[in-house]
């Protein structure tokens, strides 16, 4: 990766015969923190859909594309990277200060996050220009 504070996280699957594949996410087993939220992004109609465009000042997530693709563009205050998303055993850990914005969703595009804290406004940064001052500290 070139930016900092991301990886990827792989869970392989396990195929159960002819009842295809069988995949088991367990929170700190295989996430680096206790999932306590789930949410995802679905029925992505418009090929000019943009979710995102913010930073986080503690949450921690990962992103598994469960159907179809989109992009994931990072930017860590010094480098920016794209990340095509499009397995659904290939998650992306997104960690803390680590500006992101999802794009180029294919229509089917299924998109699941698993997040480290509940819905809190005050961790977000919405201001690119604010998050390039935190990211300078």
């Amino acid at each position: 990766m070139k930016v900092k504070n991301c990886k990827f996280i792989e869970i392989p699957p396990i195929k159960d015969g002819i009842d295809g594949y069988l995949t088991v996410i367990e929170d700190t087993k295989h996430i680096p923190f206790e999932v306590k939220r789930v949410y995802f992004i679905n029925h992505l109609t418009s090929k000019f859909a943009l979710r995102g465009r913010h930073a986080h000042r503690q949450l921690e997530q990962v992103m598994y594309c469960m159907n179809g693709s989109c992009t994931v563009s990072l930017d860590d205050g010094y480098q920016k990277q794209n990340i095509s998303l499009n397995s659904a055993d290939k998650g992306l850990y997104i960690g803390t200060n680590l500006w992101h914005t999802m794009s180029e969703f294919r229509e089917d595009c299924v998109l699941v996050v698993l997040a480290s804290d509940k819905y809190k406004e005050a961790d977000y940064i919405r201001d690119y220009q604010e998050f390039l001052r935190t990211a300078a500290k």
